[in-house]
């Protein structure tokens, strides 16, 4: 049996041909015309030379031309690579080299990094720029337009025969330790992904408009925006790069249904000043993962936008989905929710024993069919990491009496202070409920007779006030001696990667 992607894209387009399919600012791609796009992106690898299994990298960020590429490539039979946008020529070469990518798809936008480190790969070969004006035709010497590469090429009108545990994206990880390794998705990976989100998690949504603003080399913009959208044949709104205005005026313009993002993005819109001038009153459903949706902050977007924000949890490395929180069940604020059908999930302690108790806190090991195939030319790790089928996560969680999953933290982010565990995530709860704070989070910083001590780096709100000594008092209000922050620091704002995740790796220093 064969599968292949591209089914999603292909499906949608022979079912309602002339809808909607992408928007981004003035200019709009109905399904006939993404799905004959992606068919000729198909034709032009082949007459490039790109053989089926060989990878082509993407640097784009949300524009019509990296969905065009994704399932056009998989019409090719061509995994993809997904390359963060915000990558420099040394992070370039690694990738390039790394990946064994014979073809490189760059955003005008980033095309001076993108060439200094394509440059430094020869057996990167095909050199391919995408740019916003489709009558520019022009690319440095040696290198493709993309535009005049779709013009020129015989479309693939026939689906490549790949095989379910196929390779369909090799998914960088972010390289918090090490250096960044691929993770392989096959077809059936993020086809059960798509097909379950879309179907069973999230109600169907044909007339649904969703906003694209998680960047789309992420997974979770990947599966849980443009493919689902794509699969329920639905309309995706593209914005390139996320900023509270901008995402609240293509809410009210475009009607949007569907919001997915990470928490600094809900807290953004909950409270920029400009919000109350952009009223939205369209949206359905929305969700959140990427990091922990702090609960304050949850339940004050419910409330003000009157909508259901429902918490799930993956990885690159689990397609990403592998819980949620589910409409058909109470929601509980501050859980990641249930496995999806078919996935299992089990926790286990630092022996590796399996944690039957409740309510005790053990590391999420995950078992499926949206658990990668391993990280590309990784047998090492692959077998440290996957065992008897289960990957271990690194985070740690703790189960109710229901079955509801609680993240408490990242194994690496545990503080341990004079012998007690001091989990981040659940001293950031407090910070957060703080009246002042904007931003919080909580790491470990050495100590000489505690080993680690908790310290706490904080953004304030526009406008408030607090003083450390404050935040202290109010910390040891509302926790054990040993967990509450003894240092505390103040920044105008928290650094941040490309999905608006706190990086704490850079506070560390």
């Amino acid at each position: 049996m064969s599968l292949n992607l591209a089914t999603l894209l292909r499906s949608s387009a022979a079912r309602t041909p002339s809808k909607k399919a992408i928007v981004l600012g003035e200019a709009e791609l109905t399904y006939a015309t993404l799905h004959e796009y992606a068919q000729r992106f198909a034709g032009a690898l082949a007459k490039l030379g790109v053989k089926p299994g060989q990878h082509v990298a993407l640097m784009l960020p949300n524009v019509p031309h990296f969905t065009i590429a994704y399932y056009g490539a998989h019409y090719a039979a061509v995994p993809v690579v997904p390359l963060n946008v915000l990558l420099m020529p040394d992070e370039i070469e690694y990738h390039l080299r790394d990946s064994d990518a014979v073809a490189f798809v760059v955003w005008e936008g980033f095309l001076d990094q993108a060439k200094a480190g394509f440059d430094r790969v020869p057996e990167c070969k095909h050199l391919i720029v995408a740019r916003a004006n489709p009558q520019d035709l022009t690319a440095p010497p040696g290198a493709h337009s993309m535009t005049a590469l779709l013009g020129g090429a015989t479309p693939v009108r026939e689906l490549p025969a790949t095989m379910p545990d196929d390779t369909a994206v090799v998914l960088y990880t972010s390289g918090t330790t090490g250096r960044p390794k691929g993770a392989e998705l096959t077809h059936f990976n993020l086809y059960y992904n798509t097909e379950y989100v879309a179907t069973r998690l999230f109600p169907p949504q044909a007339d649904g408009v969703t906003l694209c603003a998680l960047p789309l080399f992420h997974i979770y913009g990947q599966t849980c925006v443009q493919n689902v959208a794509i699969h329920q044949g639905g309309t995706l709104v593209m914005l390139p790069k996320f900023d509270p205005v901008t995402a609240l005026t293509l809410m009210g313009k475009h009607g949007v249904t569907y919001f997915a993002g990470v928490p600094t993005m809900y807290f953004a819109l909950l409270h920029h000043p400009e919000a109350a001038k952009h009223p939205v009153t369209t949206l359905r459903l929305c969700s959140c993962g990427g990091s922990a949706m702090p609960v304050e902050v949850m339940k004050a977007f419910d409330a003000k936008y009157n909508v259901n924000v429902l918490e799930g949890y993956g990885l690159s490395e689990t397609s990403p989905v592998a819980s949620f929180n589910v409409l058909d069940r109470p929601k509980k604020a501050g859980s990641i929710g249930l496995p999806l059908q078919g996935v299992e999930m089990k926790l286990i302690d630092d022996k590796g024993e399996t944690v039957t108790a409740t309510d005790t806190a053990g590391e999420i090991c995950i078992k499926g069919p949206n658990v990668m195939k391993g990280y590309y030319k990784r047998p090492e790790v692959n077998a440290e990491v996957i065992k008897n089928g289960w990957f271990t996560t690194g985070d740690i969680a703790t189960r109710d009496a229901d079955g509801y999953y609680f993240i408490v933290d990242r194994k690496k982010d545990m503080i341990i202070r004079g012998g007690f565990n001091v989990y981040p995530r659940e001293v950031e709860e407090t910070l957060y409920a703080h009246p002042a704070i904007a931003e919080a989070a909580v790491i470990g910083v050495p100590h000489a007779s505690h080993g680690e001590e908790v310290k706490a780096i904080l953004a304030l709100k526009p406008g408030a006030t607090a003083t450390a000594e404050e935040i202290i008092a109010y910390c040891k209000e509302h926790l054990a001696a040993y967990k509450y922050p003894r240092i505390v620091e103040f920044r105008d704002s928290l650094p941040k990667g490309p999905t608006g995740k706190i990086l704490k790796r850079e506070l560390r220093g």
